[in-house]
């Protein structure tokens, strides 16, 4: 028991610090923790994971659209076209044979790390409003085509892809990005962590999925509030330093 409560602080901590600084998806952390450590089922530790992302999710969502760093609107309809092309990636993956692409989410986490160290995202809001609402909205439809098929089809990296789409596609200034992609991200993960314990027809480990979602919320909430508060520089080299530290760590926990 003692080595399940280390091991959920530790994974439900880093998920929720990556989550509420950098919308990263906490199945990326919690998932490889529980099966490397603890020996989970893949399918049980990835349930544990999307449900202790949608309080996460939400709770980081709250603080940064209390601080207007939030964009629903655009959200809304990269909500809907990501999780219908989710489901078209699923289908097709379903149809072809077993191929290894587990590893994309892992080291998509490193690069985008160096990334915001190397080159930190410094646009800012009143550059996003000179788009006009046709443009935004067509390319917010083309970015959830896109990450919905990714999602979909490799099953993995859905809050680094859309941080990728919402900062160098769409261009998000740091803060609205992260608070649009967790926005997007407790829908995604409700009805995944819905149809995956519909679909297993079991309970999970009751005491993992507690302090899985206890340790993930009180990270995400420290981290959302830290996020909103830190000046632009600032965000994006703990942005950098935590996708980094976390990317190492599951490139470490997957082949070492």
């Amino acid at each position: 028991m003692i080595a399940k409560i280390l091991v959920c602080l530790a994974a439900g901590m880093g998920a929720g610090i990556g989550t509420g600084l950098a919308g990263l998806s906490a199945a990326a952390v919690i998932s490889p923790m529980l099966i490397t450590f603890l020996g989970f089922d893949a399918y049980e530790a990835v349930g544990i994971a999307l449900a202790s992302d949608v309080l996460a999710s939400a709770i980081s969502a709250y603080t940064y659209g209390k601080h207007k760093n939030l964009d629903i609107k655009n959200g809304l309809v990269m909500l809907f076209t990501v999780l219908v092309f989710t489901m078209v990636g699923s289908y097709i993956a379903s149809l072809l044979p077993n191929t290894t692409m587990g590893g994309f989410s892992v080291f998509m986490t490193l690069l985008l790390g160096i990334k915001f160290i190397v080159r930190p995202v410094m646009t800012t809001k009143e550059k996003l409003e000179e788009k006009d609402k046709k443009t935004k909205i067509i390319q917010s439809i083309l970015c959830g085509i896109v990450i919905g098929f990714i999602c979909g089809f490799i099953g993995a990296g859905g809050g680094m892809m859309m941080l990728l789409m919402l900062t160098s596609i769409l261009g998000y200034e740091l803060k609205t990005a992260v608070g649009t992609s967790v926005f997007i991200m407790s829908f995604t993960a409700f009805t995944g962590a819905v149809s995956h314990f519909s679909i297993s027809g079991s309970l999970p480990d009751i005491p993992a999925l507690i302090l899985c979602i206890l340790f993930t919320l009180i990270g995400a909430r420290v981290a959302a509030r830290f996020a909103n508060k830190a000046p632009a520089k600032t965000l994006n080299r703990a942005t950098g330093v935590v996708l980094s530290i976390l990317g190492i760590a599951m490139v470490a926990v997957k082949y070492l």
